[in-house]
């Protein structure tokens, strides 16, 4: 867990960053509508369409764009269909790479997606070569000073899967992706607000990256396959180095 938090840091960051670009609205809207249509327009019933609010808000989406967007969805409105899919790959050096898209063209997606791998040194594998490595979890960063013991005291009844002191004396609370808003929920009344909060994927096991050019280039693929426009969410199983995103930044 050593470079965990940092590369949250920067993963965040970034998120940030395209979020004034306005990038990131457009996957945004696409969650909320596809997670509205799928499990109903009321987040109190749909665990996926309160995380993907939660990440909305977060990214400082108004209130009238995510109603707007969840309307369409659950009203099952004329429009694009979109369809998803998941592709996994390797990048440099057998790094693990999970890709979750939102798409009305697979076959558009597809060739994107592998035009990525193939122009940083990886590779698209096939379906379930790299799924069996990560596995769905809700987590939780709460900031430095919180004591774990009340952490625990707070969620207790919300039944977190575990609570991990990271290096950087901050605390991650981990749980399945079912009891993710009711800890959510649990932590605020105690009044302990997460600095970060999503649901994802999350390796089992990670690769260490020491290597700078190593991580220039896995970071690369990252930021290309963000970069595309149905592409959702990116996994991967590296952890990289304190020292190498020192380096980096």
């Amino acid at each position: 867990m050593a470079g965990h938090s940092k590369w949250a840091n920067i993963k965040h960051r970034k998120a940030a960053q395209d979020a004034k670009r306005g990038k990131i609205f457009t996957k945004l809207i696409r969650e909320l509508t596809v997670a509205a249509r799928q499990g109903g327009g009321e987040p109190a019933d749909n665990p996926r369409l309160r995380a993907a609010i939660d990440k909305a808000l977060a990214n400082n989406m108004t209130k009238d764009t995510i109603q707007r967007a969840v309307d369409r969805g659950a009203g099952n409105s004329d429009g694009d269909e979109m369809e998803e899919c998941v592709y996994e790959g390797y990048g440099p050096e057998g790094v693990a790479v999970l890709v979750e898209c939102l798409t009305d063209n697979r076959n558009r997606t597809v060739s994107d997606v592998r035009h990525a791998f193939n122009k940083c040194g990886g590779n698209l594998g096939t379906s379930g070569s790299v799924a069996f490595m990560f596995h769905q979890q809700g987590r939780l960063d709460l900031p430095a000073g919180v004591s774990e013991e009340s952490v625990i005291e707070a969620t207790l009844e919300a039944e977190p899967e575990d609570v991990v002191a990271l290096d950087d004396d901050t605390l991650e609370v981990i749980t399945s992706p079912g009891a993710y808003s009711e800890v959510k929920d649990a932590l605020a009344a105690a009044g302990l607000e997460p600095e970060r909060s999503e649901v994802g994927l999350f390796p089992e096991t990670t690769t260490p990256i020491t290597d700078v050019e190593l991580a220039r280039r896995v970071i690369r693929l990252i930021d290309l396959l963000e970069d595309l426009d149905d592409v959702q969410n990116v996994y991967t199983n590296a952890e990289f180095d304190d020292d190498v995103l020192d380096q980096l930044d």
